[in-house]
C-alpha cells in the first residue's frame, strides 16, 4: 500500500470502514445526553400532573360520585352545569377576581421593582420586609384577612367608629360586593412581593449604559421607562403575567379559608365550587367537569405569552415589521 502511494500520489487512501452504527451516534450525541438527564423528570410530570389530568378529564365524562366508580354519560355533566347559574356566577367571579387582581399586582409591582431598583438606605432589609406577604403560609394569611374584615371584631370597625365615621360594624364578608373585593385585597396583598421581585430582577440585567446615553440625549424620565426600561422587560413581563394569571385563577386556599365561596355563592370560584360538588357533594363527575371547564381559560393565557415570546421584534420593543 505505500509503494502505491508513492507511486501513484493522487491514488486517495483507503478508510477503514467505520463500524459505529447510528444507534451509537446517538448515544454519543448531546441530545441523547439531554434526554436521559430530563426522563425522571419527565416521569414525575407524567405521575403527578399528566396522569390525574387526563384522569380528571375521563371522570368528568361519569356520574362518579365517592364510594361509586361510575358509568360514562358522555356530555350530560357539561350539559347539566350549562344551565347551572351558580357555576356561570363562578366563572365571572374567576374572570373579574383574575383580571383586577391581575392588573393590580401589577401596577403596583412594577412601582415596587423601580423603587427598590434605586441607591436606597437599607435597601435590603426593604426587599426581605417587601418579601414577607409571600413567604407567609397562604391559610395563615387568610385567616388573619378573615379576622381583619370579621363583623364583630374586625379592626377597621373599630378604628371608624372610634373616629366617628360610622356608628356600626360593616359586615365586610356578608355583603356579596364587600366579600369580592376583600378576597381580591388578600389575594393582591399576597401577590405582589412575587411579581417586585422577579421585576427586580430584570431590572438588574439593564445596562446602565443605556440610562446614562438617555441622559446625555436629554430624555425625560418618561420616555427612559417607554423607549428603555419596559421594552427590555416585556419577556420577563409575559413570564411574570402567565404564572401571576395560573396562580390568581386556580386560587383555592384563600377563598376557602376566607369566604368558602359565601356569602349567597358571591365568592365562588370555578376552584372552590369544583370541591365542594365534587368532595363535600360526593359528586365527584360534576367537581371534575367543573374542573375541566377551568382548562381553556388557562390554556389560552399560556398561549398568549408563549407567541408573545416568539415574537422576537417585540421582546426587543419594537415592531412586528
Amino acid at each position: 500500500m505505500a509503494s502505491q502511494a508513492v507511486l501513484n500520489p493522487a491514488a486517495k487512501p483507503v478508510r477503514a470502514r467505520s463500524d459505529a452504527t447510528s444507534w451509537d451516534r446517538l448515544r454519543r450525541s448531546r441530545g441523547w445526553t439531554g434526554l436521559w438527564f430530563m426522563l425522571p423528570t419527565a416521569l414525575i410530570l407524567g405521575l403527578f400532573l399528566a396522569f390525574p389530568l387526563l384522569k380528571g378529564v375521563w371522570i368528568s365524562f361519569t356520574d362518579a360520585r365517592i364510594g361509586r366508580p361510575g358509568v360514562f354519560v358522555g356530555l350530560e355533566n357539561y350539559i347539566w352545569l350549562w344551565d347551572d347559574a351558580v357555576f356561570w356566577l363562578s366563572v365571572f367571579n374567576t374572570l373579574l377576581y383574575t383580571a383586577v387582581a391581575s392588573v393590580v399586582k401589577f401596577a403596583i409591582g412594577l412601582y415596587l421593582a423601580l423603587l427598590l431598583n434605586k441607591r436606597l438606605p437599607l435597601k435590603s432589609l426593604i426587599r426581605s420586609i417587601v418579601l414577607i406577604p409571600f413567604v407567609v403560609p397562604t391559610v395563615l394569611s387568610a385567616i388573619a384577612f378573615w379576622w381583619i374584615f370579621d363583623s364583630q371584631f374586625s379592626i377597621i370597625s373599630w378604628s371608624l367608629r372610634h373616629m366617628g365615621l360610622i356608628d356600626q360594624n360593616i359586615n365586610f364578608l356578608g355583603d356579596p360586593d364587600l366579600a369580592r373585593a376583600c378576597v381580591i385585597f388578600a389575594n393582591i396583598w399576597r401577590g405582589i412581593p412575587f411579581i417586585a421581585i422577579t421585576l427586580l430582577a430584570g431590572l438588574q440585567t439593564v445596562s446602565p449604559s443605556l440610562y446614562e446615553a438617555a441622559v446625555i440625549d436629554g430624555a425625560s424620565p418618561w420616555q427612559i421607562f417607554t423607549r428603555i426600561t419596559f421594552p427590555l422587560l416585556t419577556p420577563i413581563i409575559a413570564i411574570v403575567m402567565t404564572f401571576s394569571v395560573l396562580f390568581t385563577f386556580t386560587d383555592f386556599q384563600l377563598i376557602w379559608a376566607m369566604t368558602r365561596g359565601g356569602p349567597v355563592n358571591a365568592t365562588h370560584l370555578m376552584a372552590t365550587l369544583s370541591y365542594q360538588r365534587g368532595i363535600l357533594s360526593g359528586q365527584l363527575g360534576e367537581g371534575a367537569a367543573i374542573a375541566t371547564a377551568m382548562i381553556p381559560f388557562l390554556l389560552g393565557a399560556i398561549m398568549v405569552s408563549w407567541f408573545g415570546l416568539q415574537r422576537r421584534a417585540w421582546q426587543q420593543g419594537g415592531s412586528d415589521a
